[in-house]
C-alpha cells in the first residue's frame, strides 16, 4: 500500500509527456512571433531606405535629362567651347551607364511589360532587382541561342537528306510539320526571353522581337498547311524544299554571328561603349573583318528568304498550290526579309556616321593639340 501511495505521489508531482510537449509547442511559436516582429521591422526599415534611394535615383535622372537639354541649348551659341562639351558628355555617360548597368538600375521604374509578356505569364513582374540574376538571364539567353543555332541548322539538313535518300524526293506531312512545330515553340521562346531581357535593361532593338513575332506566326500557320505529294510531288513541294535550304543558311549565319559578335561585344562592354546586360542579333558585328565576312551572307540570306515568299505567292497565284497557308507564309517572309534588310542598311549607316566623326575628331584634336591656345583653354575648361 505505501509503495503504491508513493508510486501515485510521484506521478502527480512530476509533468505529464503532454504537457511537457505543451511547453515546447508554447516555445517554438513564441520564438516565431519574435522572429516574425524581427523580420517585419527589418523588410519596413529596408523598404524605407529603398524608397530614399528611389527617390534620389529619380531625381538624379531628372538632373541629367535637365543637363542633355542645357547641352543641347548650349551648343547652338557661338562661342561655347566644344572641348568643355565633350567632357560633359563623358561625365554624362559615366552616370547613364551607373543608372543603367549598376545597382541603380533596379530602383527605377521599369519599362512596360508589354502584351506579349502579359498574355503568356498574366500580370507577374519579371524585372530581377539583383544584377547577378539579370546577368544569368542573359548568359542562359545566350546559352539558348548557341543550342538553337546547331538544332536550326540540324533539322532541315536531315530532312532534305532523308528526301533524297529515303524518302525519294517527296517530303511526308508529319516530319515537316513536327519541324515547323519545333520552330513555333524555338521563336516563343526566344521572344519571351527577348521581352524579359528588354525589361531587365538589355538594348535589343524591337524589330528583332517582332520579327519573332512573325515568324511564330509564320510557324503556326504552316502547321495547318497541308503538304501534298504524289503525283507531280517536286512542283507541289518546291516552297518547302527551298525554305529548308534557307534555314540551312539562317543556322550557318547564326553560328557566325554568335562566333564573331560575342567576343566583339565583351570589347565593347570592357570599354564602357556597350552595357553588360546588351547582347548580340542581327548584324551587330564591329570590326571590319567581320562585317565583309557577315553582310554578304546576310544579304544573300535576306534575298534568298525574299525570293522563297514571293515562290509562294506565285505558285498561290499561278494555282499549283491555292491554299491560303501559301499566301500568308509567303507574305510574311516577304516582310520579315525587308526588314531585316532595312535593318542591315540602318545599322551599317550608323557605322559608317560613326567612323566618320572619329576619324573627324581625331584629326580636329590632332590641329589643336599643335596650336598654343590649347593647354591654355584645356586649363580653363578644367
Amino acid at each position: 500500500m505505501g509503495d503504491n501511495a508513493a508510486g501515485d505521489g510521484g506521478t502527480s508531482g512530476g509533468r505529464s509527456p503532454d504537457h511537457h510537449l505543451l511547453d515546447e509547442a508554447t516555445r517554438v511559436s513564441e520564438l516565431a512571433r519574435e522572429l516574425q516582429d524581427s523580420a517585419s521591422a527589418l523588410i519596413s526599415r529596408t523598404w524605407n531606405e529603398e524608397q530614399g534611394l528611389r527617390q534620389r535615383a529619380l531625381a538624379l535622372e531628372s538632373d541629367l535629362r535637365r543637363l542633355q537639354s542645357s547641352l543641347a541649348s548650349a551648343f547652338k551659341s557661338p562661342s561655347f567651347d566644344h572641348r568643355c562639351a565633350e567632357k560633359v558628355e563623358e561625365e554624362m555617360f559615366r552616370a547613364k551607364f551607373l543608372l543603367s548597368d549598376g545597382d541603380v538600375a533596379s530602383l527605377l521604374p521599369s519599362k512596360d511589360h508589354g502584351r506579349f509578356l502579359k498574355m503568356f505569364l498574366g500580370p507577374v513582374n519579371v524585372r530581377a532587382t539583383r544584377k547577378e540574376v539579370r546577368l544569368k538571364v542573359k548568359e542562359e539567353y545566350n546559352s539558348y541561342r548557341d543550342r538553337t543555332a546547331f538544332l536550326f541548322l540540324l533539322f532541315p539538313s536531315m530532312l532534305l537528306f532523308l528526301r533524297s535518300w529515303i524518302w525519294k524526293g517527296c517530303f511526308p506531312a508529319l516530319p515537316v510539320q513536327l519541324y515547323q512545330a519545333w520552330l513555333l515553340f524555338l521563336y516563343t521562346s526566344l521572344a519571351l526571353r527577348e521581352n524579359i531581357l528588354r525589361v531587365n535593361g538589355s538594348d535589343i532593338r524591337p524589330w528583332w522581337v517582332y520579327h519573332h513575332y512573325c515568324a511564330m506566326l509564320m510557324a503556326l500557320i504552316s502547321i495547318t498547311w497541308e503538304i501534298k505529294g504524289q503525283p507531280d510531288c517536286a512542283s507541289k513541294q518546291k516552297g518547302v524544299q527551298l525554305f529548308l535550304v534557307w534555314a540551312i543558311m539562317q543556322g550557318i549565319a547564326m553560328l557566325l554571328q554568335n562566333r564573331y559578335q560575342r567576343q566583339r561585344l565583351y570589347t565593347r562592354i570592357a570599354l564602357g561603349k556597350a552595357k553588360r546586360m546588351d547582347v548580340v542579333w542581327g548584324e551587330t558585328a564591329g570590326v571590319e573583318g567581320q562585317l565583309w565576312l557577315l553582310c554578304p551572307i546576310l544579304f544573300i540570306l535576306q534575298g534568298f528568304e525574299a525570293y522563297v515568299g514571293m515562290l509562294l505567292l506565285r505558285t498561290a497565284f499561278v494555282g499549283v498550290v491555292s491554299e491560303w497557308q501559301v499566301v500568308a507564309c509567303g507574305a510574311l517572309l516577304v516582310l520579315m526579309a525587308v526588314g531585316n534588310f532595312a535593318n542591315t542598311v540602318q545599322t551599317l549607316m550608323v557605322k559608317s556616321r560613326f567612323k566618320a566623326m572619329k576619324r573627324s575628331k581625331s584629326k580636329h584634336d590632332l590641329d589643336l593639340s599643335s596650336s598654343p591656345t590649347y593647354i591654355e583653354d584645356d586649363r580653363k575648361c578644367r
